[in-house]
């Protein structure tokens, strides 16, 4: 009658699938026992962009490569967009080469010889002008004369001072605000360039990591918008264990212990490793059938299997070894 007490308490104590644990007594002493189920990672592909769908290579079921190109969307508004973005570029990086260099030299000895000229057109109008003056009389003649000085004078000098400043002006350079301005601009040309590449590069979706092709969810033809799933694949590395450990075990369950977890229908255990425990405890799963385990507090473990194998399926039942230290 004991001994069946014994094994009832056990039992009792013990945590189902997906974290119920239990102590058994062995040969070598007491060993920790953790149920627990494999928590295979999935992933779903999507396109950073919209478009039509074009080829997808992949199919349900295929093992793929990271880096494996997967799909791929019409890609010709966005070469076509690339193709602009160059241009716009070259345009302003022309611009700010023209910029930076400054006035041609023939542009600059152009206005010097204008400006020469213009002076010498206001030197002789000065002359004109003081002649007139000094032969000023009171007839009507001379007075016209000497207004007819006066304005060649006025415009010879305007057009002296137009000219020094064009002359000026191309000597100095463009302007550092035009300059700035330039250079800006071609800033943002280039983000705008590579922003067209970027969008360009992502009509190709490739494999993030080593996996298989779970679903194929859109056909070639088909519009999708940016972030549509295409296809949902399952991560071969790593694999993971979940399980559960109560509060009094949890020394003997720290990163870094070595396991073995052992599935059905193969005698030889996966070498395995704590990888993480949960630093929050949380009530043990909805699964454990009776009323009081399911309000125990339990952490959650993450098993993670050195060389797991295709064996190893989402969801799979396992049993997790830890030996007693």
């Amino acid at each position: 009658m004991n001994k069946k007490r014994m094994v009832a308490g056990l039992l009792v104590l013990g945590l189902l699938a997906a974290g119920i644990w239990h102590w058994q007594q062995g040969k070598d002493g007491a060993e920790l026992v953790l149920s627990g189920n494999v928590d295979i990672r999935e992933v779903n592909l999507s396109f950073r962009v919209g478009g039509r769908l074009q080829q997808v290579l992949v199919d349900e079921g295929a093992t793929v490569k990271a880096g494996q190109i997967l799909a791929r969307l019409d890609d010709a508004p966005q070469r076509n967009a690339v193709a602009d973005a160059e241009a716009a570029l070259l345009a302003l990086k022309a611009r700010q080469s023209l910029m930076h260099q400054g006035y041609r030299a023939e542009d600059v000895a152009q206005a010097r010889a204008t400006l020469d000229a213009r002076q010498a057109v206001l030197t002789d109008a000065n002359a004109a002008w003081q002649r007139q003056q000094e032969l000023a009389g009171s007839g009507a003649a001379a007075v016209k004369a000497l207004d007819a000085a006066r304005s060649a004078r006025e415009q010879a000098q305007a057009q002296y001072q137009a000219a020094q400043q064009q002359y000026q002006a191309l000597s100095k350079g463009y302007r550092p605000q035009e300059v700035a301005e330039v250079d800006a601009n071609v800033k943002r040309a280039e983000a705008q360039l590579a922003s067209a590449r970027l969008q360009l590069a992502d009509t190709v979706l490739s494999a993030p990591s080593d996996g298989i092709i779970l679903t194929r969810v859109l056909e070639p033809g088909s519009m999708l918008a940016a972030g549509a799933s295409t296809l949902t694949l399952s991560l071969t590395r790593p694999v993971w264990v979940r399980a559960y450990v109560a509060e009094t075990q949890l020394g003997q369950t720290q990163p870094g212990r070595k396991v073995w977890v052992y599935r059905d229908g193969r005698s030889q255990p996966y070498a395995a490793v704590v990888g993480f425990v949960s630093p929050t405890a949380e009530f043990t799963p909805k699964n454990v059938e009776t009323a009081d385990l399911r309000t125990a507090q339990v952490y959650r473990l993450r098993v993670i299997i050195s060389q797991p194998d295709a064996a190893l399926r989402q969801g799979m039942p396992v049993t997790v070894k830890l030996a007693q230290p």
